[in-house]
C-alpha cells in the first residue's frame, strides 16, 4: 500500500507543488475497482463524490492523483487531505474544517451589526457555514482598514474561535473602536487668488468647531478627503484655472494618533475667456432651441460647472423625448498665449428608447394597480426621464412605502428598449390601536381605533373610532376612495359623534354635543393641485353653567333662542403640494386655501377661511430648513340675531363669611322674549360675528409651543373664581414657524429633532389686530413615530410674553398625530 501525504496549503498552486514531485517518484497506476471516502463528519460522501475527477473504472495516476487533491481543496471543504490505496480501492482521506455553530459582533458602534453581518456573510464567514481561518484574517485586516477610513486609528480587532464538539466552532469578534482622531488644522498652499476660509467652506474636512459633534465633519476619512480634492479642483475650473494643478497632499498623524493635519500643495495658473462656444452634432431638435440651453457665452470666465449644468440641461431636454442615452461631450481648445479656451458641444443622442415594461417589486401588500397609476412614464411609449422622476416622488408621498428605488435595464438583444423597474419596500400603512395615551390637554385618553391607510392594499382609506378621555367623548368613521374614477376624482364619507366638555380644554366653560355627516369629493386639476368639496349636515348642542360660563357665551346662546344648532354645511379647498417625501420632507411646498359655509337655513349664517403653508429648503444634507404659516378669519353673513330678555340676572356672595366672593347665585330663568317697555325687560341680546364654538384658538403644542394650549388670544371679563376670565378664542387666527430639522441626527426616519421658532396669536376680528399683540417662542422639539403611537416632546422659551400669560415650556403629547 502506498500513501500520498498532503500537508496543510495555504493556497491551491502550493499544493500542486509540494506534492506532485513526491507522488510522481511512488505512483503506480492502477484501474479504481471502487472509491471510499474516510473522516466525513457532517459533509455527505455523495456530495464528495460530484467533485472529484475520477471515477470508477478509470486509471489513477500521478497526474489524475494531483487533480483529485486540487479539486477537493477547491470546494473549501477540507483542511487536509491525503490520497491512498488498497489494492485497486482508491482511499481518500479528508479533514473536514469546522462548521461555524455562532458568529458574535461585539463593540461596534460606528459600523451597524448588519451591515459587518451582510458582509461577512459574502465571504462565507456566517453561521451554518464551514469556517476559514483565512477568511477570519482577511476579515480583521479590512475592518481595520474600514475604521481607519472613518480615522479611527487605535481600533482594534480581536477575534477568537472556541472549539466545540461534532467539529464546530464559535466565532467571535471583538471591536474595541477606539476615538475618531479629530483635524486640527487644515492648509491649502500656493492659493494667492482665495483665502483658505473661502476655499474649505464647503469641504467635509473641517477643522474642530462648535457643531463638530453634530456634523462630524473634523473626523477624517480618506474617502472625505479625496472628495475634498475634487472639490478643491472644481473650485478653481469653476473661476476659470484651466491649469490648475494639486501637486502634493500629505496627511500627517500626531503620535497618539489623535490629531490630524492636512495641507495640499497647488499651483493656480492663469484666468481663461471663452473665445466661442458653438454646438454640434445631431441635436433631434432644432439648432436653436438647443443652443439656447448653454449658459455661458462668449467673453464669459470659462466654467465648469456652467459647461456641465449646459451639459445636462441638453440631455435631460433629450431624455424626456425618448434619448435616454443621450450624451454631450464638450470638446475645450486652449489658447494658452491668449489665455482662452473654444468649446464645442458635440451632442450625440443615441437610439431613441421605448419603454417595453414597467416592473414593481417588493410590494407584497400594495397592489400592482394601485403604483401602476400613479406612474407618469408609460409601458410602449417613448422614455422619458422626467416622468420617471415624478412617478418615483408620486410614490414616495403616498406614504405605503419606506423607500423608493428605480432601475432602467436595457432589453438584452436591442439597443432601443428598457425596461423601468421600482424596487419599493413598504412600510405600515395602518395600524390597530387599544391603549392608553397621555397629553397634558387633554389628560388620560383611552381609545381603540382601526385605521388603513392602504386598505386591503387597494389604496382606500378606511377609518373607525372611539375615544374617551377627560374631555372628550368621540366615535367616527371615515372612508376614502382616492381614485373614484379613472381620471383621478377622489369620494369620501365622514360620520363622527362627539361629546366635548370645554371646561377641561383650557377654553371657556361649556360642553358641546356634535355630530355630523359628511361627503367629500375630490378632483386634481394639474400634476400638483387639486381642488376639493365637502357638503354635510351637523348639529351642535350647547350646554351652559350660569356663573361659570362667560355672560358674552351665554347671550350669544339667548340671542339664537335656542340651545342646539343645525348646519348645512360645504367646504371648497383648493392644494399645492410639491413636497418630495410624505414622512420627512427635504424639499417642496404645500399650501392650501378652503372656505367654509353654513348654507342659508342653518340655524346661524357664517364663513370661515382658513390657509395653510409650508416650505422646505435643504440647506445641507444635515440642515433642512421649514418655513409655516396657518391663517384663519370667520363671520356672519346676512341680519344680526337681536333679543330682548326678561330676567334677572344672578348675584355673587360671600357664602363662607371669610369676606371674599366666591359663590354665584343664579336669577330666574329667561322669560319669554318681551319690549323693552316690559317691567320685566331686563336687556338686549345680539348674536353677531363668528359663533363661539367656531373660533380659532392659538397655543401649545400645535401652534406656539411655551404657551398652554388654547390660552392666547381674547379672554372673558374676569368674574367669580376666575380672576383672569376665560379663553375665548377669535375670530381671526394668525400663526407661524421657523423650523430648523436635523434629519441625520437619527438613522431613521421615524425620529426627528428641530430647533423652532413660534409665533401667533387670536384677535376677535380685523379692527382688533395688533401687530404688538403676537406672542413668540423659542425651542427645541422631538417627534417620534414610535411602535406605540407617535410621540411629541418640545421644550420652549416664550422671550415675546406679556403678563397674565399662562406658560408652560415643557409640553408633551402621547398617542395623538403630529
Amino acid at each position: 500500500m502506498t500513501r500520498y501525504p498532503v500537508r496543510r496549503l495555504l493556497a491551491l498552486a502550493l499544493a500542486s507543488t509540494l506534492s506532485l514531485p513526491a507522488m510522481a517518484q511512488s505512483v503506480e497506476p492502477f484501474t479504481v475497482s471502487d472509491i471510499r471516502i474516510d473522516g466525513l463528519q457532517r459533509i455527505a460522501a455523495g456530495t464528495v463524490f460530484t467533485y472529484l475527477p475520477v471515477e470508477r473504472g478509470e486509471t489513477m495516476d500521478q497526474a489524475a492523483a494531483g487533480e483529485t487533491i486540487r479539486a477537493l481543496y477547491r470546494t473549501g471543504f477540507f483542511e487536509d487531505v491525503a490520497v491512498d490505496r488498497q489494492g485497486d480501492i482508491l482511499v481518500i482521506t479528508v479533514k473536514e474544517r469546522p462548521a461555524i455553530n455562532k458568529l458574535t459582533l461585539t463593540g461596534n458602534k460606528d459600523i451597524k451589526t448588519e451591515d459587518l453581518t451582510k458582509g461577512l456573510q459574502d465571504i462565507g464567514l456566517a453561521e451554518g457555514e464551514t469556517f476559514d481561518r483565512l477568511a477570519l484574517d482577511r476579515v480583521t485586516q479590512e475592518l481595520t482598514r474600514q475604521y481607519n477610513n472613518r480615522g479611527k486609528y487605535n481600533v482594534q480587532i480581536t477575534p477568537t474561535v472556541s472549539p466545540l464538539d461534532r467539529n464546530r466552532v464559535d466565532v467571535t469578534i471583538d471591536v474595541k473602536e477606539g476615538k475618531a482622531a479629530k483635524i486640527r488644522h487644515v492648509n491649502v498652499i500656493g492659493t494667492d487668488s482665495f483665502s483658505n476660509e473661502d476655499i474649505l467652506a464647503n469641504w467635509e474636512s473641517r477643522e474642530s468647531g462648535w457643531l463638530s459633534w453634530y456634523r462630524r465633519d473634523d473626523q477624517y476619512s480618506r474617502e472625505k478627503l479625496s472628495g475634498d480634492m475634487e472639490k478643491l479642483n472644481s473650485w478653481y475650473l469653476d473661476r476659470g484655472y484651466i491649469d490648475f494643478s494639486i501637486d502634493s497632499t500629505q496627511v500627517s498623524i500626531s503620535p497618539e494618533k489623535r490629531d490630524m493635519y492636512l495641507t495640499a500643495s497647488v499651483t493656480e495658473g492663469e484666468v481663461y475667456t471663452i473665445s466661442e462656444i458653438k454646438v454640434t452634432g445631431d441635436t433631434v431638435l432644432p439648432q436653436d432651441q438647443i443652443e439656447r440651453l448653454v449658459i455661458p457665452k462668449a467673453g464669459d470666465t470659462f466654467s465648469r460647472v456652467l459647461l456641465e449644468l449646459s451639459a445636462d440641461s441638453i440631455t435631460n431636454t433629450l431624455s424626456n423625448i425618448g434619448y435616454a442615452f443621450a450624451r454631450v461631450n464638450p470638446v475645450p481648445t486652449t489658447n494658452r498665449e491668449d489665455r482662452t479656451v473654444a468649446i464645442n458641444l458635440q451632442v450625440v443622442p443615441g437610439p431613441r428608447v421605448n419603454v417595453r415594461r414597467i416592473v414593481f417589486k417588493g410590494n407584497t401588500r400594495t397592489s400592482d394597480e394601485v403604483i401602476r397609476r400613479e406612474m407618469r412614464q408609460f409601458e410602449n411609449a417613448w422614455y422619458s426621464q422626467a416622468a420617471i422622476d415624478r412617478s418615483k416622488i408620486r410614490l414616495q408621498r403616498l406614504g405605503y412605502f419606506e423607500t423608493v428605488e428605480v432601475e432602467t435595464p436595457a432589453v438584452a438583444g436591442t439597443s432601443d428598449q428598457v425596461d423601468v423597474v421600482f424596487n419599493v419596500k413598504e412600510t405600515t400603512s395602518g395600524s390597530f390601536v387599544f391603549g392608553l395615551g397621555y397629553s397634558q390637554l387633554a389628560g388620560m385618553t383611552a381609545s381603540i381605533q382601526l385605521s388603513q391607510n392602504n386598505f386591503l392594499g387597494g389604496g382606500n382609506r378606511v377609518s373607525v373610532e372611539a375615544q374617551r378621555s377627560d374631555y372628550m367623548q368621540r366615535y367616527a368613521f371615515s372612508y376614502l376612495n382616492p381614485f373614484f374614477t379613472d381620471e383621478g376624482l377622489s369620494l369620501g364619507y365622514n360620520l363622527w359623534w362627539r361629546e366635548l366638555d370645554y371646561s377641561d380644554f383650557n377654553t371657556a366653560q361649556y360642553n358641546s354635543t356634535n355630530a355630523a355627516a359628511q361627503a367629500v369629493l375630490g378632483l386634481p386639476i394639474t400634476e400638483h393641485s387639486s381642488i376639493s368639496l365637502l357638503g354635510g349636515i351637523d348639529s351642535n348642542q350647547i350646554q351652559t353653567y350660569p356663573g361659570s360660563t362667560p355672560q358674552s357665551i351665554i347671550d350669544y346662546v339667548n340671542a339664537v333662542g335656542q340651545r342646539t344648532f343645525h348646519a348645512w354645511r360645504t367646504e371648497l379647498g383648493w392644494a399645492r403640494d410639491t413636497r418630495n417625501d410624505f414622512f420627512m420632507p427635504t424639499r417642496g411646498m404645500y399650501q392650501r386655501i378652503g372656505l367654509e359655509t353654513t348654507l342659508p337655513g342653518s340655524t346661524v349664517e357664517y364663513f370661515k377661511i382658513n390657509y395653510e403653508f409650508s416650505r422646505y429648503w435643504m440647506l445641507h444634507p444635515a440642515f433642512v430648513l421649514r418655513t409655516g404659516l396657518d391663517l384663519g378669519y370667520g363671520d356672519s353673513y346676512g341680519d344680526d340675531t337681536v333679543r330682548n330678555l326678561c330676567w334677572t340676572p344672578g348675584s355673587y356672595v360671600d357664602s363662607d363669611g371669610d369676606g371674599q366672593i366666591d359663590t354665584y347665585v343664579p336669577g330666574p330663568a329667561p322669560s319669554e322674549p318681551c319690549l323693552p317697555s316690559s317691567p320685566d325687560y331686563d336687556k338686549t341680546v345680539v348674536a353677531t360675528g363668528l359663533p363661539f364654538f367656531e373660533n380659532f384658538y392659538a397655543g401649545g403644542t400645535r401652534s406656539v409651543r411655551g404657551f398652554r394650549d388654547n390660552t392666547l388670544g381674547p379672554r372673558s371679563e374676569p368674574t367669580g373664581g376666575y380672576s383672569r376670565g376665560q379663553p375665548l378664542g377669535g375670530s381671526l387666527k394668525t400663526v407661524g414657524q421657523i423650523e430648523m430639522v436635523f434629519p441625520r441626527l437619527f438613522d431613521s426616519k421615524a425620529a426627528r429633532v428641530s430647533a423652532f421658532v413660534d409665533f401667533g396669536n387670536v384677535y376677535d376680528g380685523w379692527d382688533n389686530f395688533d401687530a404688538n399683540e403676537l406672542r413668540a417662542s423659542a425651542g427645541v422639539a422631538l417627534l417620534w413615530r414610535a411602535p406605540v403611537g407617535p410621540i411629541s416632546i418640545s421644550y420652549a422659551y416664550p422671550f415675546k410674553k406679556k403678563d397674565g400669560d399662562e406658560i408652560e415650556r415643557l409640553q408633551f403629547t402621547f398617542g395623538g398625530g403630529f
